[in-house]
């Protein structure tokens, strides 16, 4: 690995990206498409981790007045001569983010939010005494960057309202060009609004933000806007024209957030983990923007990363360490059998067609179930297959990772859902201590029936096993005075479950099995002769358990069988 440039983990600045001997994939081609086709107005609506906010960064380093043309050098856009000549570093940019504006209530979030634009605000200090700008109006940017006696933004609720377009507006005065207006995760506000129920008041602030600055703003040459949800026109973007909203269903620009299998390809050849291919396509491919397959950039990036420090590493999920996952189980907690039906039939394998809304307002996901669909679609737990279906789209889980996602929140959901009842959970679980295999399996089988079952022909019997493996740990965690190991070390070999329960002296086996055909008994047979012949119950013995308990658990769909020996 000598001599290559360094893997771009977590690197969102384009400056950076360039100038710190990191691998770049090219993705300037954009700006030519968004300068041919401009719209005033342009939202950009991704799942997260792919790509938006270092786009976002390179529009500015592309724009800003008197920004540095080599960062360009030998990329795509610096072919096109004309078009540098007349854009690259003629403009000034109003760049922020909005990812960070949160709080438990409006008025924590409102002093992120002056924090956010009174930082980009203070970028542009020489319009404090700029002779292009009347008395006034270096009054009025003053108050933009004023700080209280806590050292924090004391920009009033009405000139926070008013700032992005005062910005604009005297940027144009100074510069005698339009401004450019870049606004990063636009939607995350809303979303943790909605979270902490101050909704209402963080829908009227951005909508009189953007209203101003976006709508009838003759100081604005045009703005780019990104995040993960297509929020209604109605609810912020009341009134405003030449608006492009380009969603993953659209087919313009889709190659130019995501990895495309060819630039995949070539990273990898570059860095000699071209073995690693099938594996990264199985995990970290799969997404549908259009009618274009890509990869998710975060998982290729830290995966090839993780390569460089041990070559031999298996893939991993990345992804799920980016966000809460909480959708899933929110959707699980609200879904109808048939809405978990459905989700069964996409973690093995298969596709399900849903009416998809893709302009929700965040009070939608609650008046109604269904539009959750439209949620995990546009926010990347789900992607679409085949053609249109007149209003349906054909809905599958993208890759391995995805569904692995998807096996962890059901399995947090079930055990939520099984605690709700405690008595009957403590019950269950004494069974296998007193060696009641009619009530373990009865007890079994009616929580196999309240979750959702593996049966995916093109999973692993390993994956199969590991699912109800899962589904046992979540319900023995409840018991106290247990002590649970899980593929632990003991005698030859690595049994599943080894429980001892040290007042009682007790100790417990269990080995599961997937019953391929539902072989129940032959499953069963099999997982006992497992647990005797490699001897398992040897470190319960040596830690002074006086009884031990066996069991092989047998499972199929949301069936089992239990022996005891």
């Amino acid at each position: 690995m000598a001599g290559k440039v360094k893997l771009p983990m977590g690197i969102e600045n384009f400056r950076e990206m360039r100038t710190g001997g990191f691998y770049y994939i090219d993705k300037t081609g954009l700006i030519k498409s968004l300068l041919e086709n401009q719209g005033k107005v342009n939202l950009f609506t991704r799942p997260r981790r792919f790509g938006k906010t270092l786009t976002m960064s390179m529009l500015k380093y592309f724009f800003e007045k008197d920004s540095d043309s080599t960062l360009f050098d030998g990329l795509d856009i610096s072919k096109e001569k004309e078009l540098c000549e007349e854009y690259m570093g003629k403009f000034p940019v109003i760049s922020i983010s909005l990812k960070e504006v949160a709080g438990e209530n409006l008025d924590a979030a409102k002093r992120i939010l002056r924090s956010v634009i009174g930082d980009e605000a203070v970028r542009f200090s020489f319009l404090e005494e700029s002779d292009k700008l009347t008395k006034t109006e270096r009054q009025q940017y003053k108050k933009l960057i004023e700080l209280d006696n806590q050292g924090e933004y004391a920009m009033s609720d009405e000139v926070l309202s008013k700032s992005l377009l005062t910005l604009s507006r005297f940027l144009q005065k100074h510069f005698g060009r339009n401004t450019i207006v870049l606004i990063d995760e636009y939607d995350v506000p809303l979303d943790k609004a909605y979270q902490s129920d101050y909704y209402d008041g963080m829908v009227s602030l951005i909508r009189t933000l953007f209203g101003r600055v976006l709508k009838t703003n003759d100081s604005l040459q045009f703005a780019v806007l990104t995040g993960c949800l297509r929020i209604s026109k109605e609810s912020i973007f009341t009134g405003l024209n030449n608006f492009n909203v380009y969603t993953i269903k659209d087919v313009q620009y889709n190659e130019a957030f995501g990895f495309l299998d060819t630039e995949v390809r070539k990273m990898l050849e570059y860095y000699g983990f071209m073995e690693k291919y099938d594996a990264i396509k199985e995990w970290y491919d799969g997404y549908r923007f259009g009618e274009l397959e890509v990869y998710c950039p975060w998982d290729v990036v830290s995966y090839c990363h993780a390569l460089r420090m041990e070559p031999s590493v298996e893939p991993q999920n990345y992804w799920v360490n980016t966000s809460s996952n909480d959708i899933i189980r929110k959707f699980l907690s609200k879904a109808k059998t048939s809405d978990r039906n459905d989700i069964e039939q996409l973690i093995n394998g298969g596709s399900i067609k849903k009416l998809i809304r893709q302009e929700l307002t965040y009070r939608d996901l609650d008046s109604d179930p269904d539009n959750l669909w439209s949620i995990l679609f546009t926010t990347g737990y789900l992607t679409q297959r085949g053609a249109q279906s007149g209003e349906l789209t054909e809905l599958v889980i993208p890759n391995k990772e995805i569904q692995w996602i998807f096996v962890r929140q059901i399995r947090e959901w079930f055990k939520w859902e099984t605690r709700k009842n405690m008595e009957k959970l403590e019950s269950f679980c004494r069974a296998f201590q007193e060696n009641d295999t009619d009530a373990i399996e009865e007890g079994f089988n009616a929580y196999l029936k309240k979750t959702i079952s593996i049966r995916d022909t093109s999973v692993r019997k390993e994956m199969k096993e590991n699912f109800y493996h899962g589904i046992l740990l979540g319900l023995f965690g409840s018991m106290d005075g247990w002590e649970i190991r899980s593929n632990a070390e003991t005698g030859d070999g690595y049994s599943d479950i080894s429980i001892e329960i040290e007042e009682q002296e007790t100790g417990i086996i269990i080995e599961l099995k997937y019953a391929e055909k539902a072989a129940f008994d032959t499953a069963c047979q099999e997982a006992l002769k497992q647990i005797n012949d490699r001897n398992y119950e040897e470190r319960l013995v040596d830690d002074g358990m006086t009884t031990i308990r066996k069991y092989g658990i047998a499972c199929y769909k949301r069936r089992c069988k239990v022996i005891s020996g």
